[in-house]
């Protein structure tokens, strides 16, 4: 049966339309303190669940199991994300990765119990583009999700953190029976995904997936719009930064502005501009790069690498560096693992994303580094920038804007050092890590809880058989 589903879904997607799905009211998390933090109004008459912590097991004996599952090795923006609530959460939890990479070697750097199960039949899967030929990819798909369902067993929950983590976990859940999560980090539309990819995402929240969390009020509207589901079942929970690996220390920032900058060959007191992110086109550095050519005394630094065989733009990048004659202000720094003290070293950082941004992380850890941040408008950056207060936001891929939002910040070093200063304190009061997994945690002890009772000989299934005022839960 599951073979013969994968098999339509992938062939002919038209078929899922078609297909049952879960009504509203079993998508809907009972977290009401949580959708009170986030602004969301608990459904009428819903009971108040704030005694409901990750510390405080009710009919959860200790913290659930959960089997983490994310598609990439590599060591992307939902792989950020997803480290601080692995290591949270071990050891009674563990991470299975799809494919292999530095991902890897941090989980188990910190403690994480992680393994790699990839396939490279289906590596070649891209969201923008899912194609899958004559079916190539479907003997692959088929044992990924045996797997999955195999691994799934000792397990109180699954948890996907991906896109493909997210089709290949919503098939296998008709196998193990788990209530299964899907941690929602991006903006499910036309601008970032092909039809067929949005037709499996509709479905597979609809069938494959009992909770969703999204990372921003941006993702989490995409994802009603794109599905139906009501704003009560998609709660959100914005990503959180560790402040403490920024520190305060003025010395030892000092010390590290001085080394970034021998390192690139650069005097102290030039003006250095930095773009953190993976080499893409929508993530904007060759927006960076028209913009950093219009302020003559002016440097970018770009930190980051192509991540996803995108390496043809990563190299454009340099020939339009060379074309525009500037290569001697735009410095390509590669991949840092020390995030921190490579944005301590410059003087302002910007975000030029063209497509709309699912959260930021980059913004936040500006933040949190003390610096000034410069952020293309559109998606969750609202959530986050404050133009003129904790930031200042552009339109995206606009190159004249982005060049005088530098030379303000260039020219009115006070103005600068206030709006650092306002980040760095909404970093550490509204985006902390330790809020994130807080919260994170508390939405998933309460989905723990509330299978728990479903499983209990008494009540079959709390969801269908209490009233909305008694379950918490919007129908």
């Amino acid at each position: 049966m599951a073979a013969g589903l994968i098999g339509l879904g992938f062939a002919q997607c038209s078929y899922l339309s078609s297909m049952p799905t879960k009504s509203a009211a079993s998508l809907s998390i009972p977290a009401n303190t949580l959708l009170r933090d986030q602004g969301l109004a608990p459904a009428a008459g819903a009971r108040d669940t704030s005694h409901m912590r990750a510390d405080t097991p009710s009919q959860v004996q200790g913290e659930p199991k959960i089997l983490f599952i994310d598609q990439s090795g590599q060591l992307g923006g939902a792989e950020i994300c997803l480290l601080p609530l692995a290591v949270r959460c071990t050891p009674r939890s563990e991470v299975l990765l799809l494919s292999d990479g530095p991902f890897r070697d941090r989980l188990r750097a910190e403690g994480v119990t992680v393994s790699v199960e990839s396939d490279a039949r289906i590596q070649g899967i891209k969201k923008e583009r899912m194609k899958f030929g004559t079916l190539a990819a479907l003997p692959g798909i088929l044992r990924q999700v045996r797997m999955i369902a195999e691994r799934a067993k000792p397990f109180d929950m699954v948890f996907l953190n991906t896109q493909k983590a997210l089709i290949l976990g919503a098939f296998s859940r008709a196998l193990h029976g788990k209530p299964t999560v899907w941690h929602v980090h991006d903006i499910v539309s036309r601008e970032h995904f092909g039809r067929l990819h949005l037709t499996l995402i509709k479905w597979a929240v609809k069938v494959g997936v009992d909770h969703v969390v999204a990372n921003s009020r941006a993702s989490a509207d995409a994802l009603i719009k794109l599905t139906g589901l009501p704003r009560s079942a998609v709660p959100v929970v914005h990503n959180g930064v560790d402040m403490t690996r920024f520190g305060d220390d003025a010395s030892q920032a000092s010390a590290v502005i001085e080394q970034r900058r021998t390192a690139l060959g650069l005097p102290r007191d030039a003006f250095l501009v930095g773009l953190f992110g993976r080499f893409t086109q929508w993530k904007g550095q060759h927006v960076a790069i028209d913009a950093i050519a219009r302020v003559p005394d002016a440097h970018l630094v770009l930190v980051g690498d192509a991540l996803f065989g995108e390496t043809a733009y990563a190299q454009g990048l340099r020939t339009q560096a060379e074309a525009l004659g500037i290569t001697d202000r735009v410095h390509f720094a590669g991949f840092q693992h020390d995030v921190a003290s490579w944005m301590k070293a410059m003087d302002v950082i910007v975000h030029a994303s063209t497509q709309p941004e699912p959260f930021g992380l980059v913004i936040i850890e500006a933040m949190a580094a003390g610096k000034p941040v410069i952020a293309s408008n559109g998606g969750a950056v609202p959530e986050i920038v404050r133009h003129g207060e904790n930031g200042m936001i552009i339109e995206p891929g606009d190159a004249s804007k982005l060049a005088v939002a530098i030379s303000t910040l260039q020219r009115e070093p006070e103005m600068a050092k206030r709006i650092a200063a306002q980040g760095h304190a909404d970093a550490g009061q509204h985006f902390s890590i330790d809020r994130y997994l807080q919260q994170m945690t508390r939405v998933l002890f309460d989905i723990a809880t509330l299978a728990s009772r479903n499983d209990a000989p008494e009540s079959t299934n709390v969801i269908e058989n209490a009233p909305a005022s008694e379950a918490g839960l919007t129908r």
